[in-house]
């Protein structure tokens, strides 16, 4: 993917990122059991996060480009997909079975975390 295409994403999840926050807020204020609103407002503060990070890390890459940094967008990226979104479907559905999917996006929430620290070892390597 070109740089554009993750400016495109991380611009569509800061996107829906405000339309699931004010949605947890204001409808789902109320209709869901607190295990399950703790839950959605959990994916709602790290897709902000990831959010945040990911279009830090875009900015970092056009003035230092780094072939690691490629890496760390798609693992936060598919992080988020996952991590955000099983907590999601958890709390609109109660379906219990979906919460297996959100360590696995976890996982690559932290790779992508690591991925960063390496390259930013690179960088400090290369200069």
């Amino acid at each position: 993917m070109q740089d554009r295409g993750w400016w495109f994403a991380g611009a569509l999840s800061g996107a829906l990122v405000v339309m699931a926050g004010a949605f947890g807020a204001h409808a789902l204020e109320g209709q869901l059991a607190p295990r399950l609103a703790a839950a959605f407002e959990t994916g709602v503060r790290y897709q902000a996060w990831h959010t945040l990070a990911l279009l830090a890390v875009l900015a970092w890459r056009a003035s230092h480009r780094l072939a690691g940094q490629r890496l760390v967008l798609g693992l936060w990226v598919a992080g988020v997909l996952l991590f955000s979104g099983s907590l999601y479907a958890l709390a609109l559905t109660g379906v219990r079975g979906l919460g297996m999917i959100t360590p696995l996006g976890g996982v690559l929430m932290l790779a992508g975390w690591l991925a960063l620290a390496g390259c930013v070892l690179r960088a400090r390597a290369a200069s």
